[in-house]
């Protein structure tokens, strides 16, 4: 019986990479995007279904879910695919709020190569972040004394052959050229992983923020108003704490709407850690628009603030 599952895994193991080879891979998406642009994004709209509750309407989107759905199949700004970029959108921020403001909120950057084997980490020290730049969520945390395994090494590179969102139809991740990037690791005054604050910008203007607590362990999220009032509305993870408004929040504020002003919307987040604040990332597409707001009403109010073109 044990050498039958074994001849089973082996088996498993080949057609999954002859499966996620390049040209099957290439294959897989012309034969998906034809079939979705054919049926009128069918397996979008079942998934939306599914996740939320509601019907898709891609032809008159109204709640902000839709409307998420909508730019993943619609917008072909070229400014999403550089911003989308780990390491391009760096120097969109450079020329957004100049260098000086810029190497302010900027994460440390420790070394970055288009292959891992290239990064020498026996030069690194303390406690770092291995991240892809062309996906979401692709990340290895390396803690002060750990060694970067050869199985990391060989799950990033997998993450690295092939392009993100492509059966989301996440398209600001496509045909962004993979590298890594090793970042030093933010920890809050606490040495843990500190409170990450996303700003939902609107056409150059906030009007929601959320707060995810514990990301890795209990994760939980906050929303607020931008004059900081709770709201008792939960997205996708239970409810999170009221918390003290940062002392450096109208500074956020103002950072994420300079930087979400060339978008009709973008999710701009950033750390605050003591009195400095760091930048994340630009999200374009959160949770692929998937992530149920209860009460459910909020995705259609928050959507209102959304004009699309």
């Amino acid at each position: 019986m044990k050498r039958y599952l074994l001849i089973a895994m082996k088996i498993k193991s080949k057609f999954k990479k002859v499966w996620n080879s390049w040209p099957i891979f290439l294959i897989r998406k012309s034969i998906f995007l034809m079939g979705e642009s054919l049926t009128g994004y069918r397996h979008e709209k079942k998934r939306f279904k599914n996740s939320l509750g509601y019907e898709l309407n891609l032809e008159n989107p109204s709640s902000f879910s839709e409307k998420v759905a909508w730019k993943k199949i619609y917008d072909r700004d070229p400014l999403l695919r550089v911003t989308a970029d780990k390491l391009l959108v760096r120097k969109y921020i450079a020329e957004i709020l100049g260098e000086k403001q810029a190497n302010e909120i900027l994460i440390p950057m420790l070394a970055q190569a288009r292959t891992i084997d290239k990064i020498n980490f026996d030069d690194l020290s303390g406690d770092y972040i291995i991240k892809t730049n062309h996906d979401s969520g692709g990340n290895l945390i390396i803690r002060e004394g750990q060694k970067v395994r050869r199985e990391d090494k060989s799950r990033l590179k997998k993450l690295s052959k092939l392009p993100y969102g492509t059966f989301k139809h996440e398209w600001a991740y496509q045909g962004i050229k993979p590298s890594f990037i090793v970042e030093r690791l933010m920890l809050d005054e606490a040495g843990g992983i500190p409170k990450d604050f996303k700003f939902y910008v609107f056409h150059g203007k906030c009007h929601l923020v959320h707060v995810d607590f514990d990301r890795f362990t209990n994760h939980t999220r906050s929303l607020y108003t931008p004059e900081w009032k709770y709201l008792k509305i939960m997205l996708k993870f239970p409810q999170g704490p009221d918390i003290p408004r940062p002392q450096n929040f109208e500074k956020m504020l103002q950072l994420a709407e300079k930087l979400g002003q060339d978008f009709g919307f973008v999710r701009v987040d950033l750390y605050s850690i003591g009195d400095r604040i760091y930048f994340g990332e630009l999200t374009h597409y959160p949770g692929s628009g998937l992530e149920l707001f209860t009460p459910l009403e909020f995705d259609f109010e928050l959507g209102g603030h959304w004009h699309l073109k």
